[in-house]
């Protein structure tokens, strides 16, 4: 019985660090889009844009190096981008809506063509290969309705990059801000209730897969 319960009291104590570590990281977007949106809507905020901008960007490169190369090399690598940013910082600062347009397409066209590379050279479709991770061997029509739920991906987030181009040579800054750190979000959010909906009517067997099965799969366990 001791046993028992400690175990319990184990699987217990995981879904919540599970849940603050998903909590946690949600509050961290939200703020980086709060705070993204009040540069971009503030003349005198231009420094904090450009270190929004820039330092993910830089996190990432200088973890990739670290795991990728040995600790002398990846130190060297954080220390010349360290000195490049310093020695172009007002050029960077004058300029770092173009970092934030090439960090929001970049992102979103990576998402898009991990869609698109998935449908080709007798790949999984990705939207198969996560059902099939949640929930075991699919039936046929489960591999179909999957399949094109993957192209239909594939179309939102390519057409959500170009929107995030288009936008940024022929709205405000402010406006385009507003797009990008929030409404890009609302969109995924409806995309997936829209996903988790038609699921629901197609393929009934499974009613917790697609977006938000994934999402409340991360925050319980």
């Amino acid at each position: 019985m001791n046993v028992l319960a400690t175990d319990t009291e184990n699987s217990a104590g995981s879904q919540w660090a599970h849940r603050l570590g998903w909590s946690l990281i949600a509050l961290l977007v939200i703020g980086y889009a709060v705070l993204s949106h009040y540069s971009a809507s503030s003349p005198n905020a231009k420094g904090l844009g450009a270190a929004l901008s820039l330092g993910p960007v830089l996190v990432i490169g200088v973890i990739l190096a670290w795991r990728w190369t040995n600790p002398r090399t990846a130190l060297l690598i954080a220390a010349v981008l360290g000195a490049f940013v310093y020695r172009y910082w007002a050029v960077i600062e004058e300029n770092y809506e173009w970092g934030d347009l090439a960090q929001q397409c970049g992102a979103y066209g990576l998402v898009a063509a991990s869609f698109a590379r998935s449908l080709f050279g007798g790949r999984v479709p990705l939207c198969t290969q996560l059902a099939s991770t949640m929930h075991g061997e699919l039936s046929p029509l489960e591999i179909s309705y999957t399949h094109r739920a993957t192209v239909v991906w594939m179309v939102f987030y390519a057409l959500l990059t170009i929107a995030i181009l288009a936008l940024f040579f022929v709205a405000s800054q402010r406006v385009w801000s507003l797009f990008v750190n929030f409404a890009t979000f609302g969109l995924i959010i409806l995309m997936g209730i829209a996903d988790h909906a038609i699921r629901l009517r197609v393929l009934p067997r499974h009613p917790g897969g697609g977006i938000l099965g994934i999402i409340k799969r991360s925050l319980i366990g």
